[in-house]
């Protein structure tokens, strides 16, 4: 897969000539736990593997992801970045996987303490798995309130416009500093949409919390991807 060879040279490169500078670069390492169950469906679990390298401006990732149970296994790779245009802040990302998958979005952001913000993401539809958890065929709607660069409320609604238009997420998140060294993220989520052809709006809630460089976020997302099942999400890791 082309795509996906050129975003693993350029996860190469940028890894290599980090170690080539003087100036330390940002790693994240991430593992993620999800446990799916209900709708009198067999219980399934996965892992996720995700490291991330911050520069100024951009990411770049690799990650694995694997279910037993599901005998599904999917390496992926992405990068997305920011970019400054006079008062408007612009999101570009991409994102490859194994099985032929392609994705990406773009998203525009303006404002400084009052801000709102428009995007869009497209796919090839290829088998994915989304980890994402909103809908990728989508476009997308946010605006808030930033007091200071940890401290902001902000409301963002994905809705599907491509397969499945009647699915939407709306989420309220609120992110706080505790102190110079620890912050927390809580995102409370309306899902709205078809589940097997029936109407249904459910409930979902996450909360993040960071102290130095180690962080932990614990997720309940009911009718998870819009399937009658419900997931637990676990991640935690370290920024280095």
């Amino acid at each position: 897969m082309r795509f996906a060879s050129l975003l693993l040279m350029q996860i190469g490169l940028s890894i290599f000539s980090a170690t080539s500078c003087a100036e330390e670069p940002s790693y994240k390492f991430t593992t993620g736990w999800y446990s799916t169950q209900g709708a009198n469906q067999s219980y399934s679990h996965g892992v996720d593997l995700n490291l991330r390298r911050s520069t100024q401006d951009s990411n770049t990732w690799m990650a694995w992801y694997q279910s037993l149970e599901q005998d599904l296994r999917q390496p992926r790779v992405g990068w997305d970045s920011a970019l400054s245009i006079q008062n408007l802040r612009i999101q570009p990302s991409l994102q490859a996987a194994s099985g032929g998958f392609v994705g990406g979005s773009l998203s525009v952001e303006t404002g400084e303490s009052w801000f709102v913000g428009a995007g869009i993401g497209r796919t090839n539809l290829k088998p994915y798995t989304n980890l994402n958890f909103d809908p990728n065929d989508a476009w997308m709607a946010s605006g808030g309130w930033r007091w200071s660069e940890h401290h902001s409320l902000s409301m963002q609604v994905v809705r599907d416009n491509r397969l499945n238009p009647d699915q939407q997420h709306v989420h309220l998140i609120y992110r706080a500093p505790v102190n110079q060294n620890e912050r927390l993220t809580l995102d409370v989520l309306e899902k709205s949409g078809l589940v097997q052809d029936l109407y249904t709006r459910r409930y979902g809630l996450s909360f993040g919390y960071e102290v130095s460089h180690f962080f932990v976020r614990v997720a309940y997302d009911p009718v998870v991807n819009f399937t009658p099942q419900t997931m637990w999400r676990l991640s935690f890791g370290t920024r280095f």
